[in-house]
C-alpha cells in the first residue's frame, strides 16, 4: 500500500505533530506499507526522519501552511502528483488554521478525496460538542459561541464525508452516531508512542520534580501548580522542583514568558521551552509527578498516555475526557477540583509523602500504557483501510454486472 499521511510533522509547532511522528514511526515498519508519503506544513528545519529500524521509502512533500487560505489547492495538487492509494488525515478542527476559512477549507479535504475515490480516514482529535470554547481559548461570548457551534456542526458533517471517521474514545462514536446519524464512525484508541521496558520506578537524586507538559495558555495554565508546589513545600518541607516542559499555546504568545516574570521570586521553578523529541523520555523518566493544570480538556491525552508509559503517577482534574479515559482505559490518577489552588496541592502531596501510593499508580499506569501500543493502532488502520478498498470493490463488481445486465 502507498499510504499519504495529511498532517503536521515535527519540527513543526502546529498540534499534533508528535503523534504523526509516532505513527510514521509505526507504519514505516509494516510489511504492507510500501512507500509512505508526508503531506506536511512547511517548516524551517528539515523534517525528523532519523529513524533507527528498517522501513520503507518515506517522500515528504511540504504542501501547506497554517492559516493559508490554498491549502485545500496545494494539498490537492500533492495528492494528484503522488498518487497515493489510501490518505489517512492527522486532524483536529484548527489543523489547517485559527481563521474560520481557512480552518474550513482545509477540511473539505477528505471529502476531495472521496471524490476522487481514494479511500481514505479522517482521525479526528476531538469534537467540538465535547470543548469547552470559552476555557479553549475560542471565545467566552454566548452568541460566538452558538456561531461556533453552527460552524462546528456544519464542518463535522463535512468530515463525516470521510470513507471512516476514527475517533480516539466511545463518548466520541455514540455522540456522532446520535446528532448525526454517522454510520461510518470507529473507534481507534490514541495509543501509546512509545513501550519501554518495564520501568525500574526508581528517582534521580535532588528534589523530586514535578512535572507538566503541552502547550499552555488557553485551558492549560501553570499558576495554579506553581502556587500548589509552594504549600506543598511548606506543609511538607519536602524538596521539590517545578518542571515547567513545552511552549505556548499559539493562540496566547507570550503566556509562559508572563509566568516566568510573576514568578521569578520562586525558587526550583524550571521552563524548560520546546521539547526535542530525543529528550521526551529524560523529561518523563526524571519527574516524581506528572501534573494535567487543565480547567477543561479538549479530546483524549498523548500526554497521559506518555505518562504511563514510563511509568508515572499523575495528578488531573475530575472533568470530563480525562477522568472518562481513566475509566475507560484502567489508567489511575489523583483527582483535584479544576479552580482549586488547595485542591491540586492536596492531590500532589498525596503522592509525594506516600511512596507506596506513588509506586502504585505508576505500575497501574505502565500496564494500561502497554494494552495499547503504537504498533498495534497502526495496525487497526490499516485493518480499515483493508476494509474501505474490500468494500469499493465490491460495489463497483456489482455496478458493472448491472451495466452488462
Amino acid at each position: 500500500m502507498k499510504l499519504a499521511i495529511v498532517t503536521a510533522y515535527p519540527p513543526s509547532k502546529v498540534t499534533l505533530n508528535e503523534y504523526a511522528y509516532h505513527l510514521v514511526r509505526q507504519f514505516r515498519q509494516k510489511q504492507e506499507v510500501t512507500e509512505l508519503i508526508l503531506l506536511t506544513d512547511k517548516t524551517e528545519g528539515e523534517k525528523d526522519l532519523q529513524f533507527t529500524e528498517a522501513g520503507c521509502k518515506i517522500i515528504v512533500k511540504e504542501c501547506w501552511s497554517f492559516n493559508s487560505y490554498k491549502n485545500i489547492f496545494s494539498v490537492t495538487k500533492a495528492i494528484n502528483q503522488t498518487q497515493p492509494d489510501s490518505v489517512l488525515f492527522n486532524l483536529q478542527f484548527m489543523k489547517f488554521g485559527d481563521k474560520k476559512i481557512a480552518a474550513a477549507l482545509g477540511l473539505l479535504l477528505p471529502l476531495v478525496c472521496k471524490l476522487k475515490r481514494i479511500p481514505n480516514i479522517v482521525l479526528l482529535h476531538n469534537i467540538l460538542e465535547e470543548v469547552d470554547l470559552g476555557s479553549a481559548g475560542f471565545t467566552s461570548n454566548k452568541i460566538m459561541q452558538k456561531i461556533y457551534g453552527f460552524i462546528g456542526t456544519s464542518l463535522t458533517k463535512l468530515i463525516l464525508q470521510a470513507d471512516t471517521v476514527a475517533v480516539t474514545m466511545q463518548k466520541y462514536v455514540d455522540i456522532l452516531e446520535a446528532k448525526y446519524n454517522a454510520i461510518n464512525v470507529k473507534l481507534i484508541p490514541h495509543g501509546t508512542f512509545e513501550i519501554p521496558e518495564q520501568p525500574d520506578y526508581s528517582l534521580p537524586d535532588g528534589p523530586l520534580q514535578i512535572m507538566t507538559f503541552g502547550k499552555f495558555g488557553t485551558y492549560k495554565k501553570v499558576e495554579g501548580l506553581i502556587e500548589a508546589v509552594e504549600r506543598v513545600r511548606q506543609s511538607t518541607g519536602l524538596d521539590l522542583e517545578v518542571v515547567i516542559a513545552g511552549t505556548d499555546n499559539p493562540n496566547v504568545p507570550g503566556y509562559l514568558e508572563s509566568v516566568k516574570e510573576k514568578y521569578n521570586h520562586v525558587p526550583q521553578l524550571r521552563f524548560t521551552g520546546y521539547v526535542e523529541e530525543q529528550e521526551v523520555p529524560k523529561l518523563f523518566k526524571e519527574s516524581a509527578v506528572v501534573v494535567f493544570p487543565y480547567t477543561s480538556t479538549t479530546g483524549s491525552s498523548g500526554v497521559l498516555h506518555q505518562a504511563g508509559s514510563y511509568g508515572k503517577a499523575v495528578v488531573m482534574p475530575d472533568l470530563g475526557d480525562l477522568a472518562l479515559l481513566v475509566k475507560d482505559e484502567g489508567y489511575m490518577g489523583e483527582f483535584f477540583e479544576p479552580t482549586s489552588v488547595g485542591s491540586l496541592a492536596n492531590a500532589i502531596e498525596a503522592l509525594v509523602v506516600n511512596d507506596a501510593y506513588r509506586l502504585r499508580l505508576a505500575k497501574t499506569n505502565y500496564k494500561a500504557a502497554t494494552a495499547h501500543p503504537m504498533s498495534q493502532i497502526a495496525d487497526m488502520y490499516l485493518d480499515t483501510f483493508n476494509e474501505i478498498i474490500n468494500t469499493k470493490n465490491r460495489v463497483e463488481t456489482n455496478t458493472s454486472k448491472e451495466v452488462i445486465l
